[in-house]
């Protein structure tokens, strides 16, 4: 089954602009939080938001980072343990990238 979001994520109001993606509980470094674009060459740009990518917002001093999975879907990972509370940030780039 399909969730928008994962159980340790909820959407606030955020202090970087409009909402944003807030832990509701610990999370480790080095989890996959979950998708955040689909392939879709339906879309302008080739691809499809899904709700976790449509409330992330972007950090200079990111906690999180995007994957570039196989199957041309984009995911994000954590970089460092977050705290309940925080939100989880990335780098809005199309140039730095990580492939698994």
């Amino acid at each position: 089954m399909y969730k928008p979001l994962p159980d340790s994520i909820t959407i606030k109001k955020s202090g970087i602009e409009g909402l944003g993606l807030f832990a509701s509980e610990n999370i480790p470094a080095n989890i996959i939080i979950g998708k955040i674009h689909v392939p879709n060459e339906k879309e302008e740009n080739g691809y499809l938001r899904t709700p976790l990518g449509g409330f992330g917002n972007h950090s200079d001093d990111p906690n999180c980072t995007k994957l570039l999975m196989e199957d041309g879907s984009w995911w994000i990972t954590t970089n460092q343990d977050i705290k309940v509370g925080d939100e989880l940030t990335w780098a809005y780039s199309l140039y730095t990238i990580c492939l698994l």
